[in-house]
């Protein structure tokens, strides 16, 4: 399995590439996962995202795509791979294309979660954490016993501020600007694979499945 989970922040993403990855045996690879590895390997790339890390700024494409060429020649990577969040533009898109063609392992399949806004507002907007143990509920599917606190540690649940409707529609509005033309260019390639992420997770992991037989 060779694929690039694409959708929406908020549309299961991280859950579905880490169950994929492991039903078929091959790393779950984010880009998070990938700058944490090679800052802690030490590595010259690793060490120059981390610079821009602890600076709050975004590492440029040039230090991503040395990191995912690093990543790729990894011995856990020779049977596959499931991307998560990579890559976000087309420039990405290409640099990775280049790399797998490199090591003549090319992309299958690029899968787009699709989540219409309205459910990704309801899903983000009603999240809320406790600032105290960092228990997660949400105030309509995963609600606390008692409305705004925690059951584990009775501290007050607050919502991210990344979380707020405003806050999240702009991300989704980001998020498209950034992601049609990654869809536009997947599909012209002929490896494209939209499916509804609306459903239960273990629904939602069917569906990828059989898309992807």
């Amino acid at each position: 399995m060779r694929i690039v989970l694409m959708g929406p922040p908020g549309a299961g993403k991280g859950t579905q590439a880490a169950r994929l990855a492991a039903r078929a045996g091959v790393p779950h690879i984010s880009t998070g996962d990938m700058f944490r590895q090679a800052v802690r390997e030490g590595t010259p790339l690793g060490l120059e995202a981390k610079g821009y890390m602890d600076r709050g700024a975004l590492v440029p494409d040039e230090v991503t795509i040395g990191i995912v060429r690093e990543r790729l020649r990894q011995e856990d990577a020779a049977r596959g791979f499931v991307f998560d969040g990579f890559p976000r533009t087309t420039v990405q898109a290409e640099a990775l294309d280049r790399i797998l063609a490199e090591l003549e392992r090319p992309l299958e399949a690029a899968v787009e979660l699709v989540v219409p806004d309205a459910e990704i507002v309801r899903r983000l907007a009603g999240r809320r954490v406790c600032p105290q143990c960092g228990a997660t509920y949400h105030v309509e599917f995963q609600p606390p016993a008692r409305p705004g606190v925690c059951d584990r540690c009775g501290a007050e649940l607050a919502q991210r501020p990344d979380d707020r409707e405003e806050t999240v529609r702009e991300r989704l509005a980001v998020y498209r600007r950034q992601t049609a033309p990654l869809v536009d260019y997947y599909r012209a390639a002929g490896i494209l694979v939209q499916v509804d992420g609306t459903g239960a997770v273990d629904a939602v992991t069917a569906s990828v499945l059989e898309a992807l037989r």
